[in-house]
């Protein structure tokens, strides 16, 4: 009988590089108030955020992805052919197929790369890593841009004041390739899809086509005070034994990139991990708004102009967010 041949690949992985790329409009709270009966004053002590950027009309996702996808590329100084993989964190394609990565992998000329997306919500960036790194390991693939990108404001309720608010546009960018030490550790990944309606979608398509001018189209909602208990607690339990499953102590990090939910969870976040003044905290949120699955690239872009020398250090981050998905993962800053 012929045997099969299974191909292997390195041993270690790391980020080699990052890019961005945020929607074209800053949106600042006196510019959302009024529909939702709030005040900046009330999203500011609630959320921690002034403004978020959205993007123009016409101004998709997939373009976002793109400019985010080259910045990383150019930065990562390979060769386009030697990246044969493009995967994308996303919940916001504007149709269910094609896959917003085939249509960015070609506009990037990635073309014949292998390319799909993931829906895993605010954790898509790190569940999207998680498979840059084993394919790479498993010599499936020899570099992965891995890209979060989303357009949020095509699926709020300007009138909701559960989420409406928070949310924003834009895109991270990251390729994954292969290092001669670890630079990415071990993910902790998980669900509980039973508290589906915590984050979630007003109605399904099919309802919104089977009741016509009765079901609205179909937009975020969430039930803040769940997802705060939950992301407070849960998580930072999830984070302490990402740390645990890496080797290192929280000392150790350079970074804490949690997703960017809300500024008031970041800040319980990290006082219950009982990080080090030392660690630099990202609250991208406060300028940008919450982004989802694209969230933590963001951050860790803007933390990486910021603060040139966090680069080789290492940081925590983790997302979390609609169906309670949840991923972490230790990664060295590019």
């Amino acid at each position: 009988m012929a045997s099969l041949v299974q191909p292997s690949g390195p041993a270690h992985t790391r980020i080699l590089s990052i890019g961005a790329a945020r929607g074209d409009l800053d949106v600042p709270n006196d510019d959302i108030v009024g529909p939702i009966d709030s005040s900046d004053e009330w999203i500011r002590q609630r959320t921690g955020i002034v403004q978020r950027r959205r993007a123009s009309r016409g101004l998709e996702a997939v373009d976002l992805a793109v400019s985010a996808g080259e910045e990383a590329i150019v930065r990562s100084g390979l060769d386009r052919a030697d990246i044969d993989g493009v995967i994308i964190a996303t919940i916001s394609n504007v149709a269910v197929t094609p896959s917003m990565a085939a249509l960015a992998a070609h506009r990037l000329g990635l073309t014949p790369a292998a390319a799909f997306d993931i829906s895993a919500a605010c954790a898509g960036y790190v569940y999207g890593v998680a498979q840059a790194d084993a394919l790479v390991r498993s010599g499936v693939c020899r570099n992965v841009l891995v890209i979060g990108a989303e357009k949020l404001s095509d699926i709020i309720d300007p009138t909701d004041r559960s989420i409406s608010f928070l949310l924003a546009d834009g895109a991270g960018a990251v390729v994954v390739g292969p290092s001669d030490h670890t630079g990415i550790g071990p993910t902790l990944w998980g669900s509980d899809g039973e508290k589906w309606d915590t984050i979630r979608v007003t109605s399904t398509f099919e309802e919104y086509r089977a009741n016509p001018g009765v079901v609205p189209w179909p937009t975020l909602r969430q039930d803040g005070q769940t997802v705060f208990r939950w992301a407070v607690w849960e998580m930072a339990k999830v984070a302490r034994q990402t740390l645990e499953a890496s080797g290192i102590e929280a000392g150790d990090l350079a970074a804490f990139v949690p997703h960017q939910a809300n500024m008031r969870i970041v800040d319980e976040f990290a006082k219950q991990l009982k990080l080090p003044d030392s660690v630099v905290v990202a609250r991208d949120i406060e300028m940008q708004g919450n982004t989802s699955a694209a969230s933590i690239p963001l951050a860790l872009h803007a933390l990486v102009e910021e603060h040139p020398e966090l680069s080789g250090g290492l940081a925590l981050t983790i997302g979390f967010g609609a169906g309670l998905v949840y991923g972490a993962q230790v990664v060295e800053i590019p």
